[in-house]
């Protein structure tokens, strides 16, 4: 195996060259200012200091270059995943204490030990069990509870709860006792920063700065609600008067430690890390994929679950908490310029420089301000007319995503993912227990067989054709049995049927049994079972077994041939009426 399969940094790392660390300058620089405050406010968000999302943010970024397969893929904390870790640790241990600390610590290892596991043993599929509408509810839900969640920073209350049952009456309940210069600080610094999303950009551009300059610039508007409101706290000693503000945030980078090994709370841990695992990198994958569309580059799974595993055990040893690639980061990265990893090694150094010069002086920093900028963003993230579009196409799929976005809301981020995911699969099984099966005939003049009630097609009265269009396997073995039963019941001339497969990718060991006792009973009633256009894999499989052997009839290359065995009157009539009625047109032109 080529070792650059698995160090990704060999393939661009021979051709990087000064333009490259030019472009990937300039986007670290732009990324570094928005993932300031993105890492504070989710380490918040997670219930841990501050400080600690600005240590998640650094060799997770430089391990990910490294073994990560995305050019511009930008690694670190991310909402989804942070309100995942508080809903893990918050009913264990007093938020933000050391046992806290330790147990985020601790929950990043794991997770980073089950992405590196998965990307050895090739595991990367274990995550298509996440359907879109699934992730698509779960990311909606927890961006609304997570707005919800913030806003109690914002009013300047104290209300706990991991589910809106909970924070919405502790909300209310908490309303009398809004603390005045708090709200006014979160309105001023939501107000900013939505304008800023939207407007800012175009005001820009009517000044007569360009596109990408501007674009750049709003980007960095939580850095101005940044500096201007630990100015006016400051300045107005708005601290004093009851305003909650970041405190002492530890200067210098992180210690190197290893997580407290405690083998009964890891136990404890092992489904939060799983999903964590498995919902990051599903949100990690999608955004990759996205953006490396756009350069017709391409990234591969196992390389990718390698990278964020080692970004998150590299988390772990230092102080940080689980992480993953990052939309809206990403997207900024990626348009910014940035062409390899690197730019993400540039984006650590200048988180680490900030670590080591700039902490002082966010003492003063509103926690108003954090939660604004986490609603902002997560509110982006909320697409409830995806639920809509979802069920008008399928209403399976869309009772699992209504399902995943309140069992979030209304039950918690675990409970609402894992309803989700099992109401998924159980709509599948259910689905594809009684899978379509349609009785064909030969379209007149062709070689082609369609559905007889949806074609004016012709049937031979001695063969019925029964087209497939489902895999064969245990839930829907004995729906076979019983179709095929009322079909020869209803045909009592029948003296063959063709089992028509160009939709069965698999016949497991219950179908092979029904197929067994399908021929048999056939035979007793003088019919005779054919199988026909029978796939590669699948006709492998079959002769694994000896039921090719026993079940007494043939297998066809094509629906059409065998016809042209079985019953060949009718394909020689339909033919020659072809050919008479082609003749006739060039007689008639």
């Amino acid at each position: 195996m080529s070792i650059s399969r698995w160090l990704p940094c060999l393939d661009w790392g021979r051709q990087y060259n000064r333009s490259h660390a030019a472009q990937d300058s300039m986007a670290a620089l732009i990324v570094t200012l928005m993932l300031i405050p993105q890492s504070l406010a989710y380490a918040m968000l997670a219930g841990l200091p501050p400080v600690h999302g600005l240590y998640a943010s650094l060799l997770p970024l430089m391990l990910y270059a490294i073994f990560g397969s995305s050019r511009t893929l930008a690694v670190g904390p991310v909402a989804v995943v942070s309100l995942m870790t508080a809903a893990a640790l918050q009913p264990l241990f007093p938020q933000g204490g050391p046992s806290y600390i330790a147990a985020a610590m601790l929950l990043a290892m794991m997770s980073g030990l089950i992405l590196t596991l998965m990307a050895v043993l090739r595991l990367g599929f274990f995550a298509n069990f996440l359907s879109h509408p699934v992730i698509s509810g779960f990311i909606s839900a927890s961006g609304l509870l997570i707005a919800i969640g913030q806003l109690k920073h914002v009013l300047g209350i104290s209300v706990s709860g991991e589910s809106l049952v909970q924070l919405i009456p502790g909300l209310f309940s908490a309303l009398p006792d809004t603390h005045g210069p708090t709200l006014l600080i979160g309105l001023l610094s939501l107000s900013w920063l939505w304008w800023a999303r939207s407007q800012l950009k175009p005001l820009l551009q009517k000044l007569g700065l360009n596109a990408q300059v501007a674009a750049n610039m709003a980007k960095a508007g939580p850095v101005l609600a940044i500096v201007m409101t630990i100015l006016a706290v400051s300045v107005l000693h708005l601290d004093q008067s009851g305003v909650k503000v970041v405190g002492t945030i530890p200067q210098g980078l992180p210690a190197f430690s290893l997580p407290e090994l405690d083998w009964r709370l890891a136990l404890q841990l092992l489904p939060a890390a799983l999903l964590i695992s498995l919902v990051g990198f599903v949100e990690s994958v999608s955004v990759g994929q996205t953006l490396a569309a756009k350069r017709r580059q391409r990234i591969d799974p196992d390389s990718e679950l390698l990278g964020l595993g080692t970004a998150n055990l590299s988390a772990a040893f230092s102080g940080g908490f689980p992480v993953t690639g990052g939309f809206a980061r990403s997207v900024v990265n990626y348009d910014a310029g940035a062409q390899t990893p690197m730019a993400g090694v540039f984006t650590a150094v200048g988180i680490a420089l900030s670590a080591l010069l700039l902490t002082p002086l966010l003492h003063n920093l509103p926690q108003a301000v954090l939660a604004a900028t986490i609603i902002v963003a997560v509110l982006s993230l909320v697409d409830l007319g995806s639920l809509k579009r979802t069920w008008q196409y399928s209403k399976q799929d869309g009772l699992a995503q209504l399902a995943t976005l309140l069992g979030v809301m209304f039950i918690g981020v675990e409970a609402g993912i894992l309803i989700g995911v099992g109401l998924s699969l159980l709509l599948f099984l259910y689905r594809t227990s009684k899978p379509h099966m349609a009785v064909v005939g030969q379209v007149p003049g062709t070689e082609h067989f369609r559905n007889v009630q949806r074609f004016d097609v012709i049937e031979s009265p001695s063969v019925l054709s029964l087209r497939v269009d489902e895999s064969l396997y245990f839930p829907n073995a004995r729906y076979l049995e019983e179709r095929i039963s009322e079909l020869i019941a209803a045909r009592p001339q029948v003296r063959h049927l063709v089992l028509m497969c160009p939709g069965v990718n698999l016949i497991d060991a219950s179908a092979l049994d029904s197929l067994e006792a399908i021929a048999e009973r056939l035979n007793i009633a003088g019919v005779q079972l054919h199988l026909s256009e029978v796939k590669g894999p699948v006709m492998d499989q079959l002769r694994r077994s000896d039921f090719l052997e026993r079940f007494g009839g043939q297998v066809f290359i094509s629906q059409y041939q065998a016809l042209k065995t079985l019953a060949p009157e009718l394909t020689l009539s339909t033919l020659e009426h072809s050919h008479s009625f082609a003749a006739s047109n060039r007689r008639n032109p």
